[in-house]
């Protein structure tokens, strides 16, 4: 009977031991010039910072509020109709996935946004095509799939209201999110 129990004993204390947690492994993103290339730091927004910082503090909705480090909202503009990332964004997208492959519990929103020219049914769709690029352009770089989601809302959520050029550029984007 003492065997068993310490029989019993031995393989509780393996089971344990075998379900302990291992490290998070990190998967380094790839070098410059892998899918998405250029440096340039123009946008209708003004561009990315590189600046550093810690994560930040929660807005309420499990999103990190960083206004001017790596955590901070990052926008990325896209040309009418089109869903393609222009070179001068990659230091958004590569800053992204440095910060995401450098922090494996942090989550990225990618928020895919239209102006308001075409159908609710075309720009909903528009929106996804461009969250989408951001997307695929991130796990390019090492990050997890599981640190993004998307989400589009099409023309429903305007940067700047007018029936012009300089609005609709504006509006024409796809925003970086950093949640818990």
């Amino acid at each position: 009977m003492k065997r068993m129990i310490t029989i019993a004993c031995l393989l509780a204390g393996a089971v344990l031991l075998a379900g302990c947690p291992k490290k998070a492994t990190t998967i380094q993103p790839p070098t410059a010039g892998s899918q998405v290339g250029g440096s340039a730091n123009t946008s209708p927004s003004g561009g990315a910072s590189t600046s550093g910082g810690d994560l930040g503090g929660d807005n309420g909705r499990g999103e990190v509020s960083d206004a001017t480090g790596p955590l901070a909202r990052k926008v990325i503009y896209f040309d009418f109709d089109k869903s393609e990332i222009k070179p001068e964004y990659a230091d958004i997208v590569k800053l992204g996935a440095q910060t995401l492959t450098g922090r494996p519990g942090l989550k990225m929103k990618l928020e895919g946004n239209t102006d308001q020219r075409g159908t609710r049914e075309y720009n909903i769709g528009l929106g996804e095509r461009r969250a989408q690029a951001v997307r695929r352009a991130l796990l390019l770089q090492g990050v997890a799939e599981t640190q993004i989601t998307t989400v589009s809302f099409g023309a429903e959520r305007p940067a700047a209201e007018g029936d012009d050029e300089t609005a609709w550029a504006k509006n024409r984007r796809v925003e970086l999110v950093y949640q818990r």
